[in-house]
């Protein structure tokens, strides 16, 4: 199982290189469809990798790291090339390697224009090269690797934006890796006090320490930096400024993966590192990340609210962009809980926002490949959408992803909400009880202002007048490659609703281990 998972890393890798090499054909209408064919093969065999890693996977002890390689890589800076995986990384795994699939499934029929790039080609390669940096990301465990890894997502991520975006692209580029470079320069320095004080970045050796050898100051400092460092990426109330501006200016595979995946690699490092190797510094830090996390769920659901008011000139990209700032608060919430059910909850949410959230964003891309606009003014009213009349499959995916966002019990975004919050209510020992009651009950506030103006949403771009006037000559509903890209996303979301042990089941244990000392 060790070579699966380095075939994960490695498949993307040589897929990419292959579209630099001149191997495609001189033709370039030609060499543009080889390219965007070898996109769908290449992650279609990373995702039955990542099938049959799933599969082998030892489900008796999800605690313990399987599929492991541990070799030296930089004996003077004592960095290893360590991979492997356990309950907490199996599913993220599994989740990236289904959305870059299905975005690459996608992008065969509907590839996002780019303006000034010479083919297809470019977008290939820059799109291989983000899965194995995201891939990587959820499978290595060295402080070092983890960085250069959590950095490999960040100039794919960045062409993307800036050449195959629309509107205002270059400045939501630029500040979206402002912001991340800035965010994981002081991660770094966090990881080097680790490194240096421990004399090791290995991240087992390290958790199985928990915390021995670091002093309080030392943890309490690195756990600063490192926190920080991945709250921008979570994204965190307040450094969640750069996120709506580069969904709304990401084509619609862009703001897939940049929800569904990148975000997660924040939470899942606050997890993976903070929680086990610094549980002293994290535990101080905890009640202010619970707060910022409280802050960001009414204040991602009011920015909502705002933008869905009719009159607004709000722009249904953006609207779910900030919905994200509130998804992700609940995740925070779970995880300075330091309870194994708060952040049971909160890696369970990370899923169940990655399934839905990338199911909103494919249909809002849709929803603007059709209507030439995402402005939720022009696509409601008498000639505006009427999705329930006119394309009345797309409506009804639309109904049920803004559903399953609010928690619907019964769908998968209601198990994570619930715990997390749970986890608040009753918060690990030593954190002050009334103040994560206060979080709990302002999450719970977010839950309603949430609720509202997805519904909102809904009747205004769903409900209408189907008889009027369409305000574009075609109205095209379900087309058979969305139908492929999205059912995988509806049908899990259905799944993890009304079988939550499928994750619970492997993420309880492993969350034991790291918060005893994994």
């Amino acid at each position: 199982m060790n070579a699966v998972l380095i075939a994960l890393l490695v498949l993307p890798l040589l897929g990419a290189a292959l579209t630099l090499a001149p191997v495609l054909g001189p033709d370039r209408a030609a060499a543009d469809r080889r390219a965007l064919r070898l996109n769908s093969v290449v992650t279609g065999a990373v995702f039955l990798l990542t099938v049959a890693l799933a599969a082998g996977f030892d489900h008796d002890h999800p605690a313990r790291m399987q599929a492991t390689t541990d070799v030296s890589w930089i004996p003077a800076l004592h960095v290893r090339f360590h991979l492997g995986v356990d309950g907490v990384s199996l599913p993220l795994i599994v989740l990236t390697a289904l959305l870059t699939f299905l975005c690459a499934l996608y992008s065969e029929k509907r590839l996002p224009d780019g303006e000034g790039v010479p083919s297809a080609q470019a977008f290939v390669g820059l799109f291989l090269l983000l899965e194995v940096g995201m891939l990587a990301t959820f499978a290595v465990l060295d402080l070092l690797l983890f960085f250069v890894a959590f950095e490999i997502v960040l100039i794919p991520m960045y062409f993307l934006i800036a050449r195959w975006g629309s509107g205002a692209k270059a400045p939501a580029a630029n500040r979206f890796i402002l912001y991340t470079l800035l965010g994981s320069a002081v991660m770094l320095l966090g990881f080097l006090l680790i490194g240096s004080k421990a004399g090791t970045f290995d991240m087992q050796a390290l958790a199985a320490g928990h915390g021995n050898g670091l002093s309080h100051t030392t943890q309490v400092i690195a756990a600063l930096a490192i926190m920080v460092g991945l709250a921008v990426k979570a994204p965190a109330w307040p450094l969640h400024s750069w996120l709506p501006d580069a969904h709304t200016a990401a084509p619609t595979v862009g703001s897939v993966l940049l929800a569904g995946v990148l975000l997660k690699m924040g939470t899942y490092g606050l997890v993976r590192v903070l929680l086990p190797i610094v549980p002293d510094g994290t535990a101080t830090l905890a009640p202010y990340l619970g707060a910022f996390a409280a802050v960001g769920i009414v204040y991602g659901s009011l920015a909502c609210l705002a933008l869905a008011r009719p009159g607004s000139k709000g722009d249904l990209k953006r609207l779910i962009a900030y919905s994200s700032v509130g998804h992700m608060g609940f995740v925070l919430l779970g995880i300075a809980s330091l309870t194994p059910v708060g952040v049971n909850g909160a890696l369970f949410a990370n899923i169940a926002h990655g399934l839905i959230t990338g199911l909103l964003f494919f249909l809002v891309g849709a929803i603007k490949d059709r209507y030439g606009t995402a402005d939720l003014d022009t696509l409601s009213g008498a000639t505006g959408a009427a999705l329930y009349g006119r394309a009345p499959r797309i409506g009804a995916l639309l109904a049920f992803a803004a559903v399953a966002s609010l928690g619907l019990p019964g769908l998968a975004g209601f198990w994570g909400e619930v715990l997390a919050m749970f986890g608040a209510f009753h918060p690990a020992d030593g954190l002050s009880r009334p103040a994560f009651v206060t979080y709990m009950v302002l999450a719970g506030l977010g839950a309603l202002l949430t609720a509202g103006y997805l519904l909102i949403v809904v009747r205004r771009v769903c409900m209408g007048d189907p008889e009027q006037p369409a305000p574009v000559a075609e109205l095209a509903d379900l087309r058979p490659y969305e139908a492929v890209s999205w059912t995988p996303l509806a049908a899990l979301t259905l799944v993890a609703g009304l079988w939550p042990a499928l994750l619970l089941g492997l993420s309880d244990p492993a969350v034991k281990h790291l918060l005893g000392g994994g």
